[in-house]
């Protein structure tokens, strides 16, 4: 099953001043449509990553990260993932922290298969503190 949502060992984790998101290496890495990933998944995994022309395995460092707080709510942007060339299908991403033993972070769910032939680009929610992808409020 794929649930789109921070991790739960990643809510525990910031408190614990496990990640620093700012130097840490994270990495967004593709899935099909067979993947266990939700709130529960605790670390990158090989299981049912997809293959294909343009992705290697374990996927592409997430670049053009900065965290920003409007006083209320702090919140992460990323710069939209993005893989050219590219040839595969994919359903859903998950976003790990290589620098902390592949620690997960977020599981995205793409609603259904998406195919590509040329260019794949994920495309983030608005960098805001009411919808960036990771965020949190007093």
């Amino acid at each position: 099953m794929i649930v789109q949502t921070q991790t739960t060992s990643f809510k525990a984790q910031l408190y614990e001043g496990v990640h620093n998101l700012l130097t840490d290496s994270l990495y967004i890495a593709l899935y099909t449509a067979n993947a266990n990933l939700n709130e529960s998944t605790t670390v990158y995994s090989t299981s049912n990553e997809i293959t294909g022309t343009g992705y290697a395995a374990g996927g592409k460092l997430i670049t053009g990260v900065t965290v920003q707080s409007d006083g209320y709510t702090a919140y992460v942007s990323f710069a939209n993932p993005t893989w050219n060339p590219a040839a595969f299908t994919t359903r859903c991403a998950l976003i790990y922290n290589v620098s902390k033993g592949n620690k997960s972070i977020a599981v995205l769910d793409f609603g259904s298969d998406k195919t590509c032939n040329s260019t794949f680009v994920i495309t983030l929610p608005s960098n805001t503190a009411s919808s960036a992808l990771i965020r949190s409020s007093n």
